[in-house]
């Protein structure tokens, strides 16, 4: 029987697949995952991977299939009115690789696109080598949710009046957030999340005692964000090191650390 407040060392679509068979089912996906941006030259010995035991060498084909199969996935896994929050971007080794993927999920999958998050970064990828490219400071966020809910679907904004008419007037939650780069380069993972970040997406699309899935987890930033919240998380890492990692960063953090009053 699956638990939470665990992350396991598996693989998320098959992982997904036995959640499914327990129906157990997350109010919100959020997770980074790789980007298969980088490109091997030379031989692998020669090759700095990002991760301890993943290589980025999928085709562009081949990575949208399988991206397309993690949203198969979780949709299977996904609350009514739950979303996706996917942090996913391009680079100067395969600029295109983004675009193709998100395209597979929205002509494939049961999901569209609800908004378009831009993470402003601390500090900047330095492509000061390049006569015409620019010196990127963000990242793409995608949120997601199922076609049929895009106009229902869970944001925790709030509710600030209501016009003469009746009309509901909301606070204004902007698509651009400034967040740190990450939380540490560690040897089994140097492309690690920004706990920073984590918490404030939670901060808009947390739900009161809700169970947050990263099936892509790394060292375990978007766990130590939910305990910080005072929500519950479930995870899978394909790296039975980084695991073991996010299991000692998570023993040191209380919980929580402040509780958040979700709408």
């Amino acid at each position: 029987m699956i638990e939470t407040n665990k992350i396991y060392n598996a693989d998320c679509i098959e992982f997904m697949g036995d959640m499914s068979k327990e129906n157990l089912k997350v109010d919100l996906v959020l997770t980074s995952p790789p980007y298969n941006t980088s490109r091997v030259t030379g031989t692998l010995e020669n090759y700095e991977k990002r991760y301890d035991c993943y290589q980025e060498d999928k085709s562009n084909a081949d990575y949208d299939e399988w991206t397309l199969n993690v949203f198969k996935g979780f949709d299977s896994i996904l609350k009514e009115n739950g979303c996706v929050i996917y942090n996913i971007s391009y680079g100067n080794e395969n600029p295109s690789q983004m675009f193709t993927c998100i395209n597979k999920i929205l002509v494939g999958s049961n999901f569209t696109i609800a908004d378009v998050i831009g993470w402003k970064k601390h500090s900047a990828i330095p492509n000061n080598v390049s006569h015409n490219k620019l010196t990127r400071i963000f990242e793409f966020v995608f949120v997601l949710c199922r076609k049929s809910e895009y106009s229902t679907f869970y944001c925790n904004k709030k509710m600030l009046n209501k016009s003469i008419t009746g009309q509901k007037i909301y606070e204004n939650i902007y698509n651009i957030i400034d967040a740190r780069n990450n939380d540490e380069s560690t040897s089994l993972n140097k492309a690690t999340f920004s706990t920073e970040f984590v918490c404030k997406l939670l901060n808009i699309y947390g739900r009161e005692n809700g169970l947050v899935f990263d099936p892509f987890m790394g060292t375990g930033t978007t766990a130590i964000a939910c305990k910080k919240y005072g929500l519950s998380y479930l995870g899978t890492e394909l790296s039975k090191e980084q695991c073991e990692h996010a299991n000692s960063r998570l023993s040191g953090t209380s919980s929580p650390l402040f509780k958040h009053k979700f709408n």
